[in-house]
């Protein structure tokens, strides 16, 4: 057990004196401590004010804090300067899944086997959770981000990679829902290896990249569709230029050059208190075309930058990449054209239709299901494949690949570009 108390108490110490240090150095012309040199700052700071603390228990005559107590104030108070403070403990498990706060003290967590359940307090109260969440917003992200009474909704990337939803006052108390990014550099035969996707599946999404596909990955919410458009993209040369266009950091290719040396990752930006500054997903979208990217990988669909992601995959902008909930490939088309009327362009749906049936080539629809038959764990697997194959009044399209016994998807029909495919590597099995 840890004493939240003191380590509230003694992050707001060494927060002070690394202040009172950043002044100091400003006045005397020093260039500001790079990150990692601040941390380590901090960590003699917090040796400092804990043997401070122990000091002054003998002096009063109490115990002072055993060595291992002294390690987890250390551990709680630096999680609480530079990591989420409570919740790191939660994100430091390899075995958490997601995380879903209902208040402070109702916190549950279900993890990649399956399990649910619930977990101690993260705050002493929820003005406590809602400050916590405001330091993560001002610090994480490309810029920072609001959280409060005019602002109460908000969606940002932890340091881990995490994604991260808040919301309050729509709310009786705040809510927070954290979904883990556990498979950070992530390729497609890992996805072969825990039975996300057969082999068969692994070679054709491998020479449908190589062949400068357009796909869209589809599915509900938690589903695995960010975790596959990493493996996907992960198969790209790495000589190509790739831009990315996100609502949230949290794709991460830009973390691993060695895969990806040329990545622009875009962020779009909130307005701020006046409602001034605000740079839309679809301007930003516009604006990665000028950029001069080999490709444009958009991290989820969810409005109106549909119709500018589907015009610059049919300017010659090939082999893009991005997401869209959906309950099926099919319905992908459909929603695409719900977002279409919702944009500034009103597209009707015959020309959204059109649209569709010039820029994507491929939908491919990855679920999760508990499996009660094997002690109900989670299953997250490809179970659809689609090929777009023109409009007649409506998108014409032909499933290539269907579920399986076990759900998984299996050849059905070959697709019409089949010769591409061989060409790039991709051996028919199946059909």
């Amino acid at each position: 057990m840890i004493d939240h108390s003191l380590v509230k108490r003694f992050r707001q110490e060494v927060g002070d004196r690394l202040a009172h240090q950043r002044r100091l150095d400003q006045a005397n012309g020093l260039p500001p401590m790079t990150g990692e040199d601040e941390r380590q700052f901090a960590r003699a700071l917090i040796s400092q004010v804990l043997e401070e603390h122990a000091r002054s228990e003998i002096g009063l005559g109490r115990t002072p804090p055993t060595v291992e107590e002294e390690e987890a104030l250390a551990a709680g108070i630096h999680a609480a300067l530079f990591g989420v403070g409570r919740l790191q403990p939660l994100l430091d498990d390899q075995d958490v899944e997601n995380i879903d706060i209902n208040g402070c003290d109702r916190v549950f967590v279900s993890y990649a086997d399956g399990r649910e359940g619930m977990h101690d307090p993260v705050a002493e109260s929820d003005e406590e959770l809602i400050e916590l969440i405001q330091i993560l917003a001002a610090y994480s992200g490309l810029s920072s981000r609001p959280f409060d009474t005019a602002n109460p909704q908000l969606d940002l990337r932890l340091p881990d990679g995490s994604r991260l939803s808040a919301v309050m006052d729509v709310t009786v108390r705040p809510a927070v829902s954290i979904r883990r990014a556990r498979l950070g550099k992530v390729f497609l035969s890992d996805l072969a290896g825990n039975g996300t996707i057969s082999r068969d599946i692994g070679k054709f999404l491998t020479a449908a990249v190589a062949a400068r596909k357009n796909i869209m990955i589809a599915g509900s919410t938690n589903a695995g569709k960010t975790t596959l458009l990493r493996a996907l993209a992960n198969e790209i040369p790495p000589s190509e230029r790739l831009i990315t266009v996100e609502r949230a950091l949290e794709l991460g290719l830009d973390q691993f050059p060695e895969l990806h040396p040329n990545v622009v990752a875009f962020e779009q930006r909130l307005p701020n208190s006046e409602g001034q500054g605000e740079i839309s997903m679809a301007e930003l979208v516009r604006r990665s075309l000028r950029m001069n990217p080999s490709r444009v990988i958009v991290g989820e669909v969810l409005g109106d930058e549909i119709v500018t992601m589907l015009n610059a995959m049919t300017q010659g902008n090939d082999g893009s990449l991005s997401t869209i909930h959906a309950n099926s490939s099919m319905e992908v088309f459909n929603r695409i054209s719900t977002y279409a009327l919702q944009a500034a362009e009103r597209l009707p749906i015959d020309a959204t239709h059109m649209l569709i049936a010039g820029a994507i080539d491929f939908v491919v629809f990855i679920e999760k299901r508990n499996d009660y038959n094997v002690g109900g764990s989670l299953r997250r697997y490809v179970s659809s494949i689609r090929e777009v194959n023109g409009c007649d009044g409506r998108v014409l399209s032909s499933e290539v690949f269907v579920p399986g016994p076990d759900g998984t998807a299996v050849p059905h029909a070959p697709v019409s570009c089949l010769e591409e495919l061989i060409a790039h590597g991709y051996t028919p099995g199946g059909w």
